[in-house]
């Protein structure tokens, strides 16, 4: 058959053009990380205070992508998310520092996977992956020691060992860094612009100065690893992806399922041989898709054109193998250190919808290492003082607000909640049900407390990654179920919520206690005081107190505690929520024999009711 010259031409570039790409080779990644900052710290997101002169020459010679989101607000479940490709809260290892095991057999972790294509992995040096059963350094080749403020890389490593995937992380911005004195601060504190959340207070602004001082330095060691890549002529061969593990740091940020806290720069510099994979027209553009951090390992793999296994749960947002854009980020938020909490949040380019499971406990719950920030004592009190403020002081009282909706564009801090508003009752339906999907599509293991699914997977001799996906040992859709119907605070539903207390699942019953309390149904406490499970029996016993069975309530809660129950730290939280109905319980805290080895989340409970109420130790 003739060809036309049209057709020969057509026919010799798309040859030429996959020869190039089949003879291209593997490009080498580094991929540089900060702690704990939010897209509000970085000059070239908008903010004319902030001062990062390194990472704004980074976006004007790369691609700023305008809606990456972390999927936990919080270092250890966004790094175990980031290590695996599996959602944390689908694997177990969602709560803060909880080190429960994966099936490692099955789940090897991404640099496993890179060093079997032939790349060099090296980390600087960052891990903290919340999982047990393995070493975190076990599957680098190599791992920098930290410096004062920046990692110690080997650089002639990388140069002599090629391709290679390079980690950088800078501690110079984690939230330790905005802790502690407040004075004398580079920035001036009356140069920045406060969240509307804030009041503004003297030491909330100088604590805004304070780490607008540490991104600072941060961005100075950016500077210092992008020239010396340069300075080794290793540029050209590699592609530079910078941003934080998370957003923060300033309180209700850090932990928190708003934008401030899951909101997250991204910037990609990638070398002019690698142009086929520039995602925009060239270098200096914005890029608007959505990126979910759980994206970024499955990406990095196919860049590279490392084999990514089924069990990932990213797509793949850059590239020539570039997955259709999603059309939601997933976020998820389990117990931060010691303090329970459990929620959701959908996002997509205009709006975030929030789900609290937990409803009845505060925003700003006393955490110990978030009280170490003079910001975060102003804070409290003020809201103490001024309660009448209800904008600013509203977050350290009891949430109430199941759902929260926000308007991204509008209202980036989140404080005006649309919840209600009937303009919006489609698209927060669309979000409520995208939301169910996706828990169901990870296997959601937060639809049980904590201690309950630890549990349960140790009685089964199994992982939690395991036993969620047996779907007799987890009734996920089951759980969802209860939980809505809980969580409607509907007294048309308190019949049901009472034969719900008389199911075989723990978990179901957990969900119809929890109905029973928001409707504080004393009926549905008595039928379960004596329940085997302790966090149903916690539940009842709060119902009672509420009630004024005050002493009944405090000894059941006291024996539980007496018994070393498996609930022990929910109890102490519960005890805080109480209040005041439960200072005269501080002899029997006082007197909780507690491991700090095994139990310290425990013991910082234990320290912070007795403060609370003034007991020595």
């Amino acid at each position: 058959m003739r060809l036309s010259p049209i057709k020969l031409l057509i026919l010799s570039l798309v040859i030429f053009t996959s020869c190039t790409e089949e003879t291209l080779e593997p490009p080498n990644i580094l991929w540089l990380t900060s702690e704990d900052n939010n897209i509000d710290w970085v000059g070239c997101y908008g903010n004319k205070y902030a001062d990062t002169p390194n990472l704004d020459a980074l976006a004007e010679s790369g691609f700023r992508y305008t809606h990456c989101y972390a999927n936990a607000p919080v270092c250890a479940p966004s790094r175990s998310t980031w290590i695996t490709g599996i959602h944390a809260i689908s694997n177990g290892t969602h709560p803060m520092r909880s080190r429960n095991e994966i099936p490692h057999d099955m789940i090897k972790y991404y640099p496993d996977h890179f060093k079997a294509a032939g790349y060099y992995v090296s980390n600087g040096a960052k891990t903290d992956y919340n999982i047990g059963g393995r070493a975190d350094s076990d599957c680098w080749d190599d791992m920098d020691k930290r410096g004062e403020g920046k990692s110690i890389t080997n650089w002639d490593a990388l140069k002599e060992n090629q391709p290679f995937f390079k980690i950088i992380n800078f501690f110079e911005s984690h939230e330790s860094r905005a802790q502690g004195d407040v004075e004398n601060t580079i920035h001036n504190p009356d140069s920045t612009d406060l969240w509307d959340f804030h009041p503004d207070l003297p030491d909330v602004r100088k604590n805004y100065a304070k780490y607008h001082d540490a991104v600072k330095r941060m961005d100075t060691n950016v500077g210092d690893a992008l020239a010396m890549l340069e300075e080794l002529g290793l540029a050209d061969n590699t592609i530079v992806i910078y941003n934080s593990d998370h957003g923060g740091v300033l309180p209700r940020s850090k932990r928190y399922l708003h934008a401030t806290g899951i909101h997250t720069p991204l910037i990609v510099r990638i070398p002019e041989k690698y142009k086929a994979y520039y995602p925009a027209d060239g270098p200096g553009s914005t890029v608007d898709q959505i990126v979910s951090f759980i994206d970024m390992p499955t990406t990095f793999m196919s860049l590279c054109q490392v084999e990514i296994p089924g069990y990932m749960q990213g797509k793949i947002f850059l590239g020539n193998e570039q997955d259709p854009e999603r059309d939601y980020h997933f976020s998820f938020r389990g117990r931060m250190d010691e303090r329970a909490e459990n929620a959701r949040a959908v996002y997509d380019k205009e709006f975030v919808y929030i789900k609290n499971y937990m409803p009845y406990t505060p925003w700003m719950q006393h955490l110990n290492y978030l009280w170490k920030m003079k910001a975060t004592e102003a804070w409290e009190d003020y809201a103490m003082e001024n309660p009448s403020d209800i904008d600013r002081s509203k977050y350290f009282y009891p949430k109430l607000y199941t759902e929260e909706f926000y308007i991204l564009n509008e209202d980036w801090d989140n404080t005006n909640n649309l919840v209600n508003d009937p303009k919006y009752a489609d698209k927060i339906g669309h979000m409520r049900k995208a939301l169910r999907e996706w828990q169901l599509e990870i296997n959601d293991a937060a639809l049980i407390p904590e201690s309950e699914m630890v549990k349960r997977a140790k009685d089964n001799n199994m992982t939690i990654y395991e036993m969620v996906r047996d779907p007799k040992l987890y009734n996920l859709p089951g759980l969802l179920d209860a939980a809505d119907i809980a969580l409607e605070a509907d007294p048309d539903n308190l019949d049901e919520l009472r034969i719900m207390l008389n199911n075989d699942d723990p978990g179901i019953r957990y969900w119809a206690i929890t109905g029973c309390f928001l409707l504080n149904d004393h009926v549905g406490a008595l039928k379960v005081l004596n329940d085997p499970s302790h966090e149903v029996r916690a539940m009842a016993a709060w119902i009672l107190i509420r009630n004024g069975e005050v002493e009944n309530g405090k000894k059941m809660l006291e024996e539980m505690l007496l018994d070393n129950s498996y609930a022990t730290l929910k109890i102490l939280n519960m005890i805080d929520w109480i209040g005041d109905d439960c200072e005269a319980m501080m002899e029997t805290v006082r007197a909780l024999e507690l491991d700090p080895r095994k139990q310290s989340y425990e013991m910082r409970m234990q320290e912070a009711l007795m403060e609370k109420w003034g007991s020595e130790g």
